[in-house]
């Protein structure tokens, strides 16, 4: 009797556990968190460091050499401004299906302001160079290495403003020799590389952290002449122009606000 009594108590007991299991619901793992898309436009702002470097020579008016050409240069801090857009895509290889990197193409276009300051001289004369401005338009391809950090390279058309220089003798206690260069702006090309970082832990969404290194090459393979004033005992003679060929490189870093309005 006390067996079918306990077997019975079994029996209840296993049917109301049963009951419960069946009404308790199943465990869910957390939806996994947004992941940023690259795609949208976005304004920057920043600055850095750069130096440019330069070779010259006079040339007089018949476009004969009248000096052997010398290297001068500068260095500064600038600040930088951006605009730009970009378009994330996932890139399929034919012959190779088991790559399909995230990349991210864009265009852009900045400006940079500062005082780039250095040298310019040719036999006898040296005066202070600076340059004053640039701006750049361009495009720029890269890989995202992780969803959250980009690598890219960069290249376009720029634009740099070199200010006019007034010469000195260039002898001890030497003083104005009323010989000056007029001011400039040099058409060139760059090209660069750089990484940036999406900052989508913090509580303002489209925060990123942007490093880049720039060159920039101004005046061709010719050099762009540019013209002088003023001589001493006939040198430089009337007419005669400075021929510069100009080279910059920076590095700089940029807080990025991307408004992503254009996002998947």
């Amino acid at each position: 009797m006390k067996s079918q009594i306990f077997a019975a108590a079994a029996l209840i007991t296993m049917g109301m556990l049963g009951s419960a299991n069946a009404q308790a619901p199943a465990y869910a793992a957390p939806p996994p968190g947004p992941v940023y898309n690259w795609t949208g436009c976005y304004v920057g702002g920043g600055g850095g460091y750069a130096f440019w470097q330069q070779d010259s020579f006079v040339v007089s008016p018949g476009g004969v050499p009248l000096t052997a050409s010398q290297s001068n240069g500068g260095t500064g801090w600038f600040g930088q401004g951006q605009v730009g857009c970009d378009y994330q895509f996932q890139l399929r290889l034919p012959l190779f299906t088991f790559i399909s990197p995230e990349v991210v193409i864009g265009a852009f276009s900045d400006i940079e302001g500062g005082s780039i300051n250095g040298s310019s001289s040719f036999p006898g004369f040296t005066g202070s160079e600076r340059e004053s401005s640039s701006w750049a338009v361009g495009g720029r391809a890269g890989v995202l290495v992780t969803p959250r950090f980009l690598t890219y390279f960069d290249g376009g058309f720029t634009q740099a403003r070199f200010d006019g220089v007034n010469y000195n003798f260039a002898f001890a206690g030497g003083g104005p020799s009323g010989v000056s260069l007029a001011a400039q702006t040099y058409n060139g090309w760059f090209i660069g590389s750089g990484f940036e970082y999406a900052f989508t832990w913090l509580p303002i969404n489209g925060l990123f952290l942007k490093t880049e290194f720039r060159y920039s090459q101004y005046g061709g393979n010719d050099g762009v002449n540019v013209p002088l004033s003023g001589s001493v005992a006939g040198f430089p003679p009337t007419g005669a122009v400075l021929n510069s060929q100009k080279a910059t490189e920076f590095i700089s870093t940029e807080l990025v606000y991307r408004f992503n309005w254009f996002g998947r």
